[in-house]
C-alpha cells in the first residue's frame, strides 16, 4: 500500500467466536487492509456499516438470528457503495445464486487460504466479482450459470487461444468489450488470468464445458465434500 493510502475497512459478521477471531487475524495482517468492526449477527450490519465506513463486509451465511444472505440485501440496500463478501461452510451453489441474484460480489468457502481470501476482499472492493470455483462448477452442471451469455460466449472463444483482436472480430465486438467480459468472467471463476479460467472450465467436470464449450451431453457433477463448522 502507497503511502496516504487509505487501506480497506472491513467488517466481519460471524456468529461464532473462534472464526471470527482467526479471520480478523488473518486479515491484520494485510497492510492495505483493516478489520474496524466485528458482529456476531448479521442484524445491524447495515448500520455498523454506516457507522465505521466500512468498504467491504465480509458476512458469514449461516448465522442465528439474521443470516449473511439477510444482511447482505440490508447493506446493498442501504447504498452506501460498500461491496459485499459472503463467506461458508457450507458447500451449497444454491445460497451462492442467492448471493449473486441479490448483488454480492463475492462468495467463497471459509477454507480458503488466507492469501486467497485477503485478494477476494481486494477484488471486491475494486468492483470485480469473486466466486468459489467448486460451487461455480456445481452451479453450472446444475443448468445454472452466474455467467452472462455473452461472457461464456467470449470465454468459450478464448478456450482455443485466439487473441482479445481475433475473438472481437468473432464476434463483432470491440477489443475493449472483449476485455471487460474476460476480466468479469476471469473474476467469477475465481482465477488469475483467461488461460487459467479456461483450464478451469475445462478440468472442473464436462458440466462447466458443457457451458463453456458448447457440447450437447455431460455427466452430472459429484457433490462437493460436505464441510462442517
Amino acid at each position: 500500500m502507497s503511502d496516504g493510502e487509505r487501506p480497506i475497512r472491513v467488517l466481519l459478521a460471524d456468529d461464532q467466536a473462534l472464526v471470527r477471531g482467526a479471520l480478523a487475524a488473518l486479515l491484520a495482517l494485510e497492510d492495505d487492509i483493516e478489520v474496524v468492526c466485528e458482529l456476531d449477527d448479521g442484524a445491524g450490519a447495515a448500520q455498523a456499516v454506516r457507522a465505521h465506513a466500512v468498504d467491504v463486509a465480509v458476512l458469514d451465511i449461516e448465522m442465528p438470528e439474521v443470516d449473511g444472505l439477510e444482511a447482505a440485501e440490508e447493506v446493498l440496500a442501504a447504498g452506501t457503495g460498500c461491496a459485499v463478501l459472503n463467506v461458508t461452510t457450507f458447500g451449497r451453489p444454491g445460497y451462492m445464486r442467492r448471493a449473486v441474484e441479490a448483488g454480492v460480489r463475492g462468495f467463497v468457502v471459509k477454507d480458503t487460504p488466507a492469501e486467497e481470501l485477503a485478494q477476494a476482499v481486494r477484488e471486491v472492493h475494486a468492483g470485480r466479482q469473486v466466486l468459489d470455483p467448486g460451487l461455480l462448477a456445481q452451479s453450472l452442471s446444475e443448468g445454472r450459470s452466474p455467467l452472462t451469455v455473452r461472457e461464456q460466449e467470449v470465454l468459450r472463444a478464448a478456450l482455443d487461444g485466439s487473441t482479445v483482436r481475433e475473438i472481437a472480430q468473432a464476434l463483432r465486438l470491440s477489443p475493449g468489450t472483449v476485455r471487460n467480459h474476460l476480466s468479469s468472467a476471469i473474476g467469477k471463476a475465481h482465477a488469475r488470468t483467461r488461460a487459467e479460467a479456461a483450464a478451469i472450465a475445462r478440468d472442473r467436470s464436462s458440466a462447466v464445458r458443457t457451458q463453456l464449450c458448447g457440447t450437447t451431453t455431460a455427466r452430472p457433477l459429484s457433490s462437493p465434500a460436505s464441510r462442517r463448522r
